[in-house]
């Protein structure tokens, strides 16, 4: 798509000074000084190549699929390498990738072809440190089955998923364990094998929510061992769309909803209506550009794999840089794993209150001195309520990724200082 020229040169680590002048949005102003965008928790900044690859797509190939006409054809193709490129980022084959409007979407139309499966009496489990959108699909699902929920504890403060509750959840009439890899919320990092394994043992259909993971850390989902896994490529500096991986056999075992004329080929046939073409464009170039970060060599894959574990390394240090500093910002309020030498349990998303300042507040005053954040519940719903902070007004979420630097952090800090007080 013609983004070769734009992408960062090989080195063994990240360059953030040129991966910074990849963004346009970087460029933006506010009153006077740069725009800090830590709301990354929310839907990244897209580098040029992706872009560049929409806007080419739009002005040279849009059309739709099957038709015996060149854009056609060509239109044909891009939705084949978006599954290929999808499935380098996953980890699974081409044909286990099925393309969405949003993971929000994807869940329910999933949750809706499970609920055919499910009987009463059976059980379906979630977890209360989850985004909603794999917590209400499995409500919908349960109550128009006559399933019943069984919900999983957070531990407290370091809201990780408690262990003893999970066991209490999960027995011999579970058939759905639906878990998110990290928090959306507060950063933290499930322990997914502990979650798969009891899934496992109790013959249940695993479901996890990747999507504030992907952007942070490597997926594999054969090492996972899900049956279904989304994510989204507008947290991972790409359009806004949604992906699901599902494994061949379950793809094939069930029947999904769609329209009568749709092809009952997998995986298209979970996938309802026209696709956003020009989004498929962009996720081609935005794992091009993942590939391209650690400048390292190999199949796709296996760029991928290096430029990940570059990423990790950088967040990693930024996490350390960010926890380290709130020890001399006063006495603000965290939510979520704080332990400086186990970056391996968490996302550079961090869940905060500033003593005196609702949420709300804090947030528009940090986006008045240029700094972009989210407060309120981020539709982590479960883990609010279950922290006492619904309604109160949540907590305020400042997130970083791998275009942020030591200056930006420090330039956070600075601003919480402010708003406690407790700047010189």
């Amino acid at each position: 798509m013609g983004a070769a020229d734009l992408t960062i040169a090989s080195v063994s680590a990240l360059d953030v000074g040129d991966i910074k002048s990849l963004y346009p949005a970087l460029r933006r102003r506010v009153g006077g000084g740069p725009a800090l965008y830590t709301d990354a928790p929310g839907g990244t900044q897209v580098p040029a190549p992706v872009i560049q690859a929409m806007v080419e797509y739009l002005e040279v190939s849009n059309a739709n699929e099957d038709g015996a006409f060149a854009t056609s054809e060509e239109t044909g193709r891009i939705v084949a390498e978006a599954r290929v490129a999808a499935a380098d980022l996953l980890g699974c084959g081409p044909d286990e990738i099925v393309f969405g409007a949003n993971m929000t979407t994807l869940a329910f139309a999933l949750s809706r072809v499970i609920a055919r499966e499910l009987r009463d009496g059976d059980e379906v489990v979630v977890t209360r440190l989850d985004h909603d959108a794999n917590v209400a699909p499995w409500l919908a699902a349960a109550e128009d089955s006559g399933a019943t929920v069984r919900w999983v504890d957070v531990t407290t403060p370091e809201c990780d998923l408690d262990l003893e509750s999970l066991d209490a959840a999960i027995g011999e009439r579970t058939r759905v364990v639906a878990f998110t890899l990290a928090s959306n919320a507060v950063g933290t990092i499930s322990r997914a094998h502990e979650v798969v394994a009891r899934a496992r043992a109790a013959g249940a259909v695993v479901v996890a929510d990747a999507v504030h993971y992907a952007p942070h850390r490597l997926l594999d989902v054969r090492a996972l061992d899900v049956d279904f896994l989304f994510c989204s490529p507008y947290k991972f500096f790409g359009p806004h769309m949604g992906i699901m991986y599902g494994t061949r056999a379950l793809l094939e075992k069930w029947r999904p909803y769609k329209v009568r004329p749709a092809s009952d080929a997998v995986p298209s046939s979970w996938e309802t209506g026209t696709k956003s073409h020009e989004a498929l464009a962009g996720l081609v170039a935005c794992v091009d550009y993942l590939a391209g970060l650690a400048g390292a060599g190999g199949d796709q894959r296996q760029r991928i794999e290096a430029s990940m574990a570059a990423i990790e390394r950088h967040e990693s240090a930024l996490a350390r840089r960010f926890l380290a500093g709130l020890e001399r910002v006063g006495d603000v309020e965290l939510f979520g794993v704080r332990d400086l030498d186990a970056p391996e349990r968490r996302t550079p998303t961090f869940a905060v209150r500033v003593p005196g300042v609702v949420p709300a507040e804090a947030a528009a005053r940090l986006g008045s001195r240029g700094i972009f954040v989210w407060d309120g519940n981020y539709y982590a719903l479960a883990l609010m309520e279950r922290l006492g902070l619904e309604e109160s007004g949540g907590a305020v979420r400042i997130g970083f990724c791998h275009y942020h630097d030591d200056g930006d952090v420090d330039r956070v800090l600075d601003a919480l200082a402010e708003l406690t007080g407790a700047a010189p």
